[in-house]
């Protein structure tokens, strides 16, 4: 299988946060989306910013910026979308999407999703983490392995209404991929001012 693209996913609308782009805020002297393409980018072909708005606020980082195809903020599928469209683009087979908001997740991301998807012929996969308390396997959404094949029947999905991620990777028989929590989630976003609080804790600790 080639190397899969990447692509970060910044098209939410940031209610928590009182709006914005929660990829800009700072982290430790850069920006959270900083730390993320830092993250990500050694693990595939290349990398893209699915975003919505005036693409001019992440000219900084140099990545190209896909906007949603899909009107009316429709949530990550259409991240997703928009990002297996300009995998198609390139040529490349697959594409692995990470959150903007999530700074912390693994470095070994991107091989793990491969392992687990290896033998599929359409690879789909999510990321998973287990609660520490209830022992419960949490899925990722937006953390996942996206086969471009099946780009169209997820562009039909879409318009016919469909939002929820985990009801469409069901529908194609997605896999797992299991990280396992070492004192913090891997998969920790900021959703709000005190989780930006706890991420400024967790990074001056080198996580």
């Amino acid at each position: 299988m080639k190397q899969p693209l990447g692509v970060i996913l910044a098209g939410g609308r940031s209610t928590r946060m009182g709006g914005g782009d929660k990829g800009l805020l700072d982290l430790e002297g850069r920006s959270i989306l900083t730390h993320v393409i830092e993250r990500l980018a050694p693990q595939v072909a290349d990398v893209a910013l699915n975003a919505n708005g005036d693409p001019a606020r992440f000219s900084e980082t140099k990545l190209p910026v896909l906007p949603d195809s899909v009107a009316g903020h429709p949530g990550p599928l259409a991240g997703v979308l928009a990002g297996l469209d300009w995998a198609a683009e390139q040529g490349a087979d697959t594409i692995v999407t990470a959150a903007a908001d999530t700074p912390f997740f693994p470095c070994d991301l991107v091989p793990q999703f491969l392992l687990a998807a290896e033998g599929m012929e359409h690879p789909l996969a999510l990321a998973a983490s287990r609660d520490a308390e209830s022992g419960k396997l949490w899925r990722q959404p937006t953390f996942g392995l996206w086969p471009v094949a099946l780009r169209d029947d997820l562009r039909a999905a879409l318009n016919d209404g469909l939002r929820k991620v985990v009801l469409w990777t069901d529908q194609h028989g997605a896999v797992t991929a299991e990280f396992p929590v070492m004192g913090i989630d891997p998969f920790f976003n900021v959703n709000t001012p005190q989780e930006l609080d706890v991420a400024r804790s967790i990074a001056k600790k080198g996580q």
